[in-house]
């Protein structure tokens, strides 16, 4: 089973949670906390596989909670419950140590796919927030960022650069190749090869990259 914890300010959002991922057999919500703090203490004292964590709580944030995950439950994977106004946090959770981000408002599926891919090892950001924090950042971008993204996507072969401009776009492995006639398992591979090449630790880092290049535009 993977043990889940969440926490949210919000007991209307963390019973909904709760339903949702209580409904999967290999799902099982362990505990749950309304601010930061009450997170990391339930982290420090009992298993826990992933935690959902939400940004705006009292007491002590999201983020801050984050760090102190990192640090008192290292085994924990933290995905970032999301709206479209916490773009900036968002990004600076991935920084921090988050597995990824999950918007408030995802289907149902959706939330069970990225808390099995979260317990897995792997990271989930969902495609249509990965887009929007894109083009917010990319919308401030300067010149010589640009020629920066640039020469760092030089090292990246034709292939590459073609399952990057879909990163860019916000597309998931599955969609991206439908898009170009890949099998989901081939383009996984594209993208950890071009992560590596690139020195990112996650596909936000490598679309904000693309679209900093103007790959894809």
């Amino acid at each position: 089973m993977i043990k889940v914890l969440v926490a949210d300010d919000e007991p209307l959002i963390r019973a909904g949670l709760r339903m949702i991922l209580t409904s999967a057999d290999d799902i099982d919500v362990v505990a749950e906390a309304a601010n930061g703090r009450e997170a990391t203490e339930l982290a420090r004292t009992q298993p826990v596989d992933v935690v959902l964590l939400d940004i705006q709580m009292p007491v002590m944030d999201g983020l801050t909670a984050l760090a102190e995950l990192r640090r008192t439950a290292p085994d924990a994977r933290v995905l970032i419950l999301t709206t479209f106004g916490d773009q900036q946090n968002v990004l600076r959770a991935l920084a921090e140590g988050s597995v990824g981000f999950l918007l408030k408002g995802s289907a149902p599926a959706e939330l069970m796919r990225a808390v099995r891919a979260a317990a897995a090892g792997d990271a989930y950001l969902s495609p249509g927030a990965t887009r929007h924090v894109v083009d917010s950042l990319a919308s401030g971008q300067s010149a010589r960022r640009a020629e920066q993204a640039r020469r760092r996507l030089e090292s990246l072969s034709g292939r590459e650069l073609e399952v990057l401009a879909l990163l860019g776009k916000g597309l998931s492995n599955v969609d991206a190749g439908q898009r170009i006639h890949m099998s989901e398992a081939t383009v996984k591979t594209y993208v950890s090869r071009i992560l590596a090449k690139l020195g990112c630790d996650n596909r936000v880092q490598a679309a904000l990259l693309a679209r900093d290049a103007g790959l894809g535009a």
